[in-house]
């Protein structure tokens, strides 16, 4: 795969740098096209401000970020291209939703494009099908939605600027298990159907091991770790001393061990844990 962005040596403060200290401390690493990069953290630890300097909203104090080679801080970037080809999905993005119907609202950023009427319903049409909301959803107010419906209808209006790069800051914030995973789905199967390139923030190490190729963990703006779910998750205790934690499965098996249970403490999908739990019930027997 080739590198889509490339974040060098980026340090960032919401001061000029002289008095408080850097959010974002010299951090560096990169994102393959068409790759799921999860982000985890405590609060405060970064997260939500890294997202914003990876679409430009906010100037690093130094550093670099490059997407598809051209560095996005220098002199006559196009700033708004390059928010069309990557889209930021907000905390509890259905805030965003203002219009008077659902279709309008998807509408509003093709529109912003300098596209033509036609080509703006054609793509919001488009984006609202590939989320999977109905036709009798289209024409509501975004207020007669329910939680996970408005959820949706808001990445619709991201997609439909048919961005190269997704960026959700906790996507499944406020809604029930049920919901939690339908949003799950819904963007593995755009990335999968779209080949995006996904950088996902949330607080769910199980959506982290489930579907993150790849998980960079921020402590007090620095990376700690950047590596596959399997082996971030390998180093349980570390996470713990920085207020985070292993997928709930994890803890299980472990205490399967310490009870005398022939299974590995490395396991972090429930599928995986069920398939061990068989295994070594099947050697007892034997």
């Amino acid at each position: 795969m080739n590198t889509i962005i490339e974040v060098r040596d980026l340090t960032f403060s919401y001061d000029d740098g002289s008095s408080g200290k850097p959010v974002i401390k010299g951090i560096s690493f990169s994102v393959e096209k068409g790759g799921f990069i999860g982000i985890i953290g405590h609060t405060g630890s970064g997260k939500s401000t890294l997202l914003q300097l990876l679409i430009g909203l906010l100037k690093p104090r130094s550093g670099e970020i490059l997407f598809d080679g051209e560095d996005i801080f220098s002199k006559g970037y196009d700033l708004k291209k390059l928010r069309s080809r990557v889209g930021l999905v907000f905390q509890y993005p259905e805030y965003q939703l203002f219009e008077e119907n659902v279709f309008k609202d998807v509408c509003y950023g093709p529109a912003n494009l300098g596209l033509t009427r036609k080509e703006c319903e054609l793509r919001a049409y488009e984006a609202l099908k590939s989320v999977g909301l109905s036709d009798d959803c289209f024409y509501a107010s975004p207020f007669e939605l329910s939680g996970g419906q408005k959820r949706r209808a808001a990445i619709a209006g991201i997609l439909a600027m048919k961005p190269e790069v997704l960026v959700l800051d906790e996507p499944t914030a406020g809604l029930d298990p049920a919901g939690r995973r339908e949003i799950m789905n819904l963007i593995l199967k755009l990335r999968k159907e779209r080949d995006i390139t996904v950088i996902l923030v949330t607080h769910s190490m199980e959506d982290m091991a489930s579907c993150a190729e790849k998980i960079l963990v921020l402590d007090n703006g620095q990376i700690g770790y950047f590596d596959t779910p399997a082996k971030v998750f390998s180093h349980t205790e570390e996470l713990e001393s920085i207020g985070l934690s292993a997928p709930a499965v994890t803890y299980i098996m472990m205490e399967l061990r310490k009870r005398g249970m022939d299974v590995p403490t490395d396991v972090i999908r429930p599928e995986d844990a069920r398939d061990e739990i068989i295994a070594a019930f099947a050697r007892r027997k034997a």
